[in-house]
């Protein structure tokens, strides 16, 4: 191997070679390559680091979505929203509850819209079974929370059939209990459909990696500002636009389904008002 002297058999590299060449401050892809054919630890050739423990919440997600990305036959489906109008609502909503505290962010509309969506379009309400399709009579939204401990998934229960305010009390209980490494059970097993949201974070768009068994999750970016042409014609005007792409399991929908599905969340997203109705 080059940059490395074998004094073996017909020049052959042993592993007094390659402990040789590390004494001499040799490093580079050919001790690496010299490390792992003769059984040397190759990450004496590496700066210095520190090996973390993996948690147990770790692991199970990591085999999780291992076997989610290895059998589950993923597709992507994007859509722009434009937010201006929700965010009016958003803000007269927190305005005349605040002196009761109640302060609704985003992802409570999000939230809101995907179960009222995953009632019109039930099919995407389902999971996998083998030789049936389970579809499920109510949206039980799991949301993906970035912890030290790990990511969780949280479920808000029965998110079809709640109020905006009842299903932010239910976020913001689950978040901390999250954070707080205090969830039961209860809160995380199950669940219908995923949200992850890294909007907060910058994000402009991404495709996340279907929870299974559920057949779809959804991922949101953040609001960016763009010019549209305006109601008058030859005038142009600010709005502000989010992208959600959904990420399904091709064997319980469709792509027509899923578009379908799609269609119904911008349509609550963008006329925020009928999700009061």
């Amino acid at each position: 191997m080059e940059g490395i002297t074998g004094t073996g058999e017909k020049a052959r590299v042993t592993k007094a070679d390659v402990l040789a060449a590390q004494a001499r401050g040799h490093t580079g892809a050919a001790a690496t390559q010299a490390a792992a054919a003769t059984g040397v630890d190759g990450s004496m050739f590496f700066p210095d680091f520190t090996d973390m423990p993996v948690k147990m919440v770790q692991k199970i997600t990591a085999q999780r979505l291992t076997e989610s990305k290895q059998q589950i036959p993923h597709y992507y489906l994007s859509v722009d929203v434009q937010m201006d109008k929700l965010m009016k609502v958003r803000a007269a909503l927190n305005m005349s509850q605040e002196k009761s505290g109640v302060k609704l962010s985003v992802t409570d509309f999000i939230v809101k819209a995907s179960a009222l969506s995953l009632m019109q379009v039930p099919a995407v309400n389902s999971s996998w079974q083998g030789d049936t399709v389970r579809r499920y009579h109510s949206a039980d939204i799991s949301i993906a929370v970035q912890t030290e401990h790990g990511l969780m998934v949280p479920i808000v229960k029965d998110a079809d059939s709640k109020g905006l305010k009842h299903v932010s009390s239910d976020i913001k209980a689950l978040a901390l209990k999250a954070r707080d490494n205090k969830l039961a059970p209860t809160d995380y097993t199950g669940g219908t459909f995923t949200i992850s949201n890294l909007g907060m974070m910058g994000v402009k768009q991404f495709a996340a990696i279907v929870n299974p068994p559920q057949a779809a999750i959804l991922a949101v970016g953040s609001a960016e500002k763009r010019v549209i042409p305006g109601k008058a014609e030859g005038t142009y005007e600010e709005g502000s636009f989010m992208c959600a792409t959904i990420s399904c399991d091709h064997r319980v929908v469709d792509g027509a389904v899923a578009a379908e599905w799609l269609a119904a969340f911008k349509k609550y997203m963008e006329d925020p008002m009928t999700m009061l109705l």
